[in-house]
C-alpha cells in the first residue's frame, strides 16, 4: 500500500499517477471489440452464437436457449430465504422511492412576446441493462439499472447478462422478478452490447444501454454510442476517504477494503491530516484482509491501487479528493456535513462515522452506477434522465413574429441562409 506525504519532495508526481488512474488503455482490446461488434451487424444471431460459444462456454442453437424465462425468474424469488427476500424488497423500495423524487417535469412558460417555450419530458421506448457476472454477479446492479429505467416509464426493457455455462445467478433472477423483468438474455460481454445497439432477429435494438461491466464492455459502449445512447464509461471500482482520529481506524480499513475485494484494478484511498491515524489504519488494512473470501483480489488491489496520503490539515485533505474526483467519498469526520460545499467531484458522497459505503450499494436509495477513474467531475450518477429524453417546445404567435422576426431575418442573413431568411420574412408580410 503507497504511503504518502504532500510535504514530500516527489509528492506531486507520484499523486498524479493516481489521479491518471483512469488511464484505460482500451487500444488491446480494440481489434477485438471492433470485429465483435462487425460481425454482429454484419451476421446477427449467427455470430451472437458463435461469440457465446467462444466465450461464455455453452453453446446456444436458437433464440429459446438464450431466454432467461419469467417462470425461472419466479421460482428463484420464491425461493429466496424470507429474510434475503425482505431485504431484497427493501432495496427495491428504497431505491425506487429516492429515484421517484428525480423525475424531471415537463414545463412551460409564456415571454413578453407571448411567445411559449418550455420542455417535453419522454421515456425512451426501450433500454437494454447491461448487468455483470463475471468475478460475481451482482443482484443490485440490477435494482439500480432497472428501477430508474421503470420509474422514467420505459415500457420495453432488456437485461443481458453473462451466463457461464449458461448458469444465471439465482439471486439475479429473483432481482429481475422482483423488477418485473420480461425480456431478458444469457449473453456477456461486447457482444450483449452489440445486440442490443444493433438488434438481432433474437435480441431487440434498444434506445439506451445502462450498467458496468469489464474493459470490453466499456470498450463496446464507447463504440456505439451515437447508434444508442449510453450512461457513462466505467472503469475499475474505487472509494476514496477523507477522515481525521475522530474516527474509528478498523472501520475506515475495512471501507477501503470493501472496494478493493471488487477487483485487482480497484482502487481504495485515504486522505487524513494525521499521521499516526494513517499508520493505525495501515495495520488494520493488514489483519482484516487476511479474513476475506476475496482475500487475493483485495491483496492485489491493495498492493497495486491503494494509497494512504498524509495532508496538512483538513483543507487540504478536501482539496486532493476533489482532483481524484472519487466514485465514492466517505468523509468521516464528527462536523462531516461541514464539507458539503466544499466537495466539489465525487460520484456519491458519504458522511459521518456510520455511513460506510456498502449502504449505498445495496439500499440507502440513490444509485451505485456512478462515474469512475475522475470522470465525477463531468459525469453523473445514473438517474431517471438517464432512460428519458428532452424535446424542446417553441410556438410563436403574430405578435411575437411581429416583434422578434426582424432580429432572426438579420442573422440568417448574416450566416448566407437566405430560405431561413424568407421563411420568416414570408410570415411577416402578414402583418
Amino acid at each position: 500500500m503507497k504511503f504518502l506525504h504532500t510535504n514530500d519532495a516527489d509528492f506531486r508526481d507520484k499523486f498524479s499517477q493516481l489521479v491518471r488512474r483512469s488511464d484505460m488503455d482500451m487500444s488491446g482490446v480494440m481489434p477485438t471489440v471492433m470485429k465483435v461488434i462487425e460481425d454482429i451487424k454484419k451476421d446477427g444471431d449467427d455470430a451472437l452464437f458463435a461469440q457465446i460459444a467462444k466465450f461464455d462456454k455453452f453453446t446456444p442453437t436458437s433464440t429459446q436457449d438464450l431466454l432467461i424465462s419469467t417462470k425461472q425468474m419466479q421460482e428463484a424469488y420464491d425461493a429466496l430465504d424470507n429474510t434475503l427476500r425482505e431485504s431484497l424488497k427493501l432495496a427495491y423500495e428504497r431505491i425506487k422511492a429516492y429515484h421517484e423524487q428525480s423525475v424531471p417535469k415537463t414545463w412551460s412558460m409564456r415571454d413578453e412576446h407571448d411567445v411559449l417555450l418550455g420542455a417535453k419530458y419522454t421515456p425512451v421506448d426501450r433500454a437494454g441493462l447491461y448487468i455483470p457476472g463475471g468475478k460475481a454477479a451482482y443482484p443490485s446492479s440490477l435494482l439500480m439499472n432497472a428501477v430508474p429505467a421503470i420509474v422514467a416509464g420505459v415500457k420495453g426493457i432488456v437485461v443481458c447478462t453473462p451466463a457461464i455455462g449458461g448458469n444465471v445467478n439465482s439471486l439475479l433472477l429473483a432481482a429481475m422478478h422482483l423488477c418485473g423483468i420480461k425480456t431478458a438474455f444469457k449473453i456477456g460481454g461486447a457482444s450483449a452490447i452489440a445486440a442490443m445497439a444493433y438488434g438481432t432477429k433474437s435480441v431487440p435494438k434498444v434506445d439506451v444501454i445502462t450498467g458496468p461491466g469489464n474493459i470490453y464492455v466499456a470498450t463496446a459502449k464507447k463504440l456505439v454510442y451515437g447508434e444508442v445512447n449510453i450512461d457513462m464509461i466505467a472503469g475499475p471500482s474505487e472509494i476514496g476517504i477523507i477522515a481525521d482520529d475522530s474516527a474509528n481506524a478498523r472501520h475506515i480499513a475495512i471501507d477501503l477494503l470493501s472496494q478493493a475485494e471488487h477487483d485487482e484494478l480497484a482502487s481504495s484511498f485515504l486522505i487524513t491530516p494525521v499521521e499516526a491515524f494513517a499508520n493505525e489504519v495501515s495495520k488494520h488494512v493488514a489483519s482484516e484482509l487476511k479474513s476475506l473470501k476475496r482475500e487475493a483480489i483485495a491483496a492485489e488491489s491493495i498492493r497495486n491501487k491503494a494509497a494512504i496520503i498524509v495532508a496538512k490539515d483538513m483543507q487540504e485533505c478536501v482539496e486532493l479528493m476533489n482532483e481524484l474526483a472519487v466514485e465514492h467519498l466517505e468523509i468521516a469526520t464528527n462536523d462531516a456535513l461541514s464539507y458539503m460545499n466544499d466537495i466539489r467531484h465525487a460520484g456519491a458522497i458519504f458522511f459521518g462515522h456510520f455511513t460506510p459505503e456498502a449502504m449505498g450499494d445495496y439500499l440507502a436509495g440513490p444509485n451505485h452506477t456512478l462515474p469512475t477513474g475522475g470522470s465525477a467531475r463531468f459525469y453523473s450518477p445514473l438517474g431517471v434522465e438517464n432512460f428519458m429524453k428532452k424535446s424542446s417546445i417553441i410556438s410563436i404567435g403574430r405578435k411575437g413574429i411581429k416583434e422578434l422576426g426582424k432580429a432572426c431575418m438579420n442573422l440568417a442573413d448574416a450566416e448566407g441562409l437566405g430560405a431561413h431568411e424568407r421563411s420568416v420574412k414570408v410570415r411577416l408580410e402578414d402583418f
